[in-house]
């Protein structure tokens, strides 16, 4: 199995604004060590050609959405908060409105499996109205592939 994540933000300002080019400056650099992060699969990209490039979506203006897959917790883990990462996580507030509900949510996946950007947002709601579970939780309160793999929906799908 392996572990979809999924974090969003409310920006404080237009992403081509001045009040964000320090965040914007920071995109490429911090992409790139987690492409080559180790446990590091996948990303979702606006473009291959420009890394500063943010999600186009239709959740709503001024979010910002991150949207990935990795091999396990640890190695999410060591990226987020063991690389040059935590230096941009730490000035979050700088770039970023406060949210009083969850902005971030994990999931086990079958190997080989890309989720949908629409999957994780059900997600996160589902960790929003019915906190954390297998289908849905948090570094803080997190879950094994095998809690997940025994859901009735992931055995279901094994059929």
């Amino acid at each position: 199995m392996h572990l979809a994540q999924l974090n969003i933000a409310h920006l404080r300002a237009p992403i081509d604004s001045s009040e964000l080019a320090d965040f914007v400056a920071l995109l490429e650099p911090i992409n790139a060590i987690a492409d080559e992060a180790p446990g590091f699969v996948w990303r979702l990209k606006e473009s291959e050609i420009d890394p500063t490039a943010t999600v186009a979506h239709d959740y709503g203006d001024h979010l910002l959405v991150n949207f990935s897959v990795w091999e396990s917790l640890e190695s999410l883990w060591d990226f987020v908060y063991r690389s040059a990462h935590l230096g941009v996580l730490r000035r979050r507030r700088e770039w970023f409105l406060r949210m009083a509900e969850p902005y971030t949510v994990m999931w086990w996946v079958p190997e080989g499996t890309i989720p949908t950007l629409a999957e994780a947002m059900e997600r996160l709601e589902r960790l929003r109205t019915s906190g954390p579970g297998p289908e849905a939780f948090t570094f803080k309160d997190s879950y094994t592939s095998s809690e997940a793999a025994s859901l009735p929906a992931a055995a279901e799908a094994r059929k």
